[in-house]
């Protein structure tokens, strides 16, 4: 039987909960504007909206020098501030089996947890994806204190 992994991590938010939470439940369009980072490219929308939940997104990116594609599709739980990336296509499929990505915005703190199960036994965990979230997370931050 395969085995769900998990990592977790936490960025200290300076800039309004509220504010970020939004901008990652239904204003994906505007995050890489909002990065100081050149690795994320774009999203756009490939089924559905910007706002609404099973909506799916793909977001383009470099990473570690290669260029990737996340296909996601977001669960929302609007009273816990929580937003659930699936994979449903790209790159990181080619390592895992499922793939999650949770956004738990609560008290100036950002949670970031991915579920995965590795499609290999000897596949990383896959680190290079939560630093990359984490490094835009902290820039969005910076900018939406900036105002």
């Amino acid at each position: 039987m395969a085995q769900i992994c998990v990592l977790e991590t936490a960025v200290q938010l300076k800039s309004c909960p509220e504010k970020l939470y939004n901008l990652f439940k239904s204003q994906n369009q505007h995050i890489p504007k909002k990065t100081q980072s050149e690795k994320l490219h774009g999203v756009e929308i490939h089924k559905g909206d910007w706002e609404t939940p099973g909506s799916v997104k793909i977001w383009k990116f470099c990473i570690e020098g290669k260029e990737e594609v996340f296909k996601e599709r977001i669960e929302l739980d609007d009273l816990n501030r929580t937003i659930t990336y699936v994979a449903v296509g790209g790159n990181v499929l080619e390592l895992y089996r499922t793939y999650k990505t949770i956004v738990k915005v609560e008290n100036g703190i950002l949670k970031l947890r991915i579920e995965y199960e590795k499609l290999h036994e000897d596949t990383p965990p896959p680190k290079k994806y939560q630093q990359f979230v984490s490094n835009i997370v902290r820039d969005i931050d910076a900018n939406l204190v900036k105002g």
